[in-house]
């Protein structure tokens, strides 16, 4: 061996504890298989797939292009994205009433919720209305969303609402031109060259992708898993996204690059300074948000212990997947898991801090 490729190999990062961390949650039944990327400095530093990708009815290994059901990562990644492109273009802004776009929406005590509340889980709209409210479709529903009357007086209090970004998937169509699936992938998976992320996966897509739990007694496979989302047809604001990890390792890298990739600009710097900056969520609180993004809060444990708080922002969803990104490191990390897979009773909190926490040992020493 020469003598550079003797230290590239000394200079290399260990990840023996990413390997140990998710081993450990597979052997204790936190999750059937996992797929990791970690991106620091503009490169795909960790790229890796471990366990198993289905465990019923036959099993097959975890790959590192498995498609998976983001869940609530549909929230910053498709719709947060939408809007800011949206206030970008001056056809929304964040103090914008939503009654102003949609007026129906005022009814029952709505007049004054904002955009900007909505985003930050401050509107005073509960987490999820009944399911039965999205038994007769998804034009039925939103009827119901907009008779739907508040918790709480919008702005005081910090409740994360899946209601509220029904909301803005719905605000997008009306203010875009297109339903939110359609306009984030013209927009801003499409431009990226995200060819595998969208709503509804095609079959062939479809033959990639991670199972989720149960649905009338047969594995969820390539549907979203989200109950509200699927009855209006596998496209809302809060759920229904599908991708790989490699697409989302651009999508991170576009934000780290204050939203440019590969000489194709998606959002322009102030726009990105907008949708992560942190905000009090409500004003005065230790809770901070972004506009679409957790920043420090109950649901911070993909930054783990050792990242700073309030610099990163990042996102869960209850499939079992998390995103967390550290400007300040030029760090991202993206930990994709089917934890609800075969019986919804998987949990990987506590991986999702332990592989945010080795990652930054390495990061952090550089």
């Amino acid at each position: 061996m020469n003598f550079l490729a003797c230290t590239l190999l000394l200079a290399a990062p260990n990840f023996k504890p990413v390997d140990e961390a998710i081993e450990a949650a597979i052997g204790r039944g936190d999750c059937p298989g996992a797929v990791v990327i970690v991106v620091h400095k503009d490169e795909v530093i960790l790229r890796k797939a471990y366990g198993h990708r289905c465990l019923e009815p036959d099993k097959s290994p975890m790959t590192v292009d498995t498609i998976f059901d983001l869940a609530s990562l549909t929230k910053p990644i498709a719709t947060g994205t939408s809007i800011m492109l949206l206030i970008e273009r001056g056809k929304l802004q964040p103090d914008d009433k939503v009654s102003k776009h949609w007026p129906v929406f005022a009814a029952n005590g709505k007049a004054d919720v904002t955009i900007g509340q909505l985003l930050l889980h401050t509107s005073g709209l509960t987490a999820d209305n009944a399911e039965a409210d999205y038994k007769d479709g998804s034009a039925k529903a939103l009827e119901r969303i907009a008779a739907l009357k508040l918790e709480s007086p919008p702005g005081p209090r910090f409740k994360y609402s899946d209601v509220g970004f029904i909301v803005l998937g719905e605000l997008v169509e009306r203010v875009g031109g297109l339903p939110v699936d359609q306009f984030a992938k013209k927009h801003v998976f499409e431009p990226l060259r995200m060819t595998d992320t969208g709503f509804n996966p095609a079959e062939t897509l479809r033959k990639r992708s991670a199972p989720t739990g149960k649905r009338d007694g047969r594995i969820i496979l390539g549907e979203v898993h989200d109950p509200r989302s699927f009855r209006m047809g596998g496209v809302a604001g809060h759920a229904g996204l599908f991708a790989p990890g490699d697409d989302l390792a651009r999508y991170a890298r576009m934000l780290l690059r204050n939203g440019e990739l590969d000489g194709v600009r998606i959002l322009k710097p102030e726009s990105v300074k907008l949708f992560t900056e942190p905000h009090t969520a409500p004003a005065g609180s230790k809770s901070l948000r972004s506009y679409g993004w957790d920043v420090d809060t109950s649901y911070s444990a993909p930054r783990g212990d050792l990242f700073a708080r309030g610099d990163g922002f990042g996102h869960t969803g209850f499939t079992g997947t998390s995103i967390w990104i550290d400007p300040k490191t030029q760090t991202a990390i993206i930990l994709l898991t089917n934890r609800v897979h075969p019986t919804d009773k998987g949990n990987v909190t506590r991986l999702r801090r332990e592989v945010a926490n080795a990652v930054a040992r390495i990061v952090l020493a550089n």
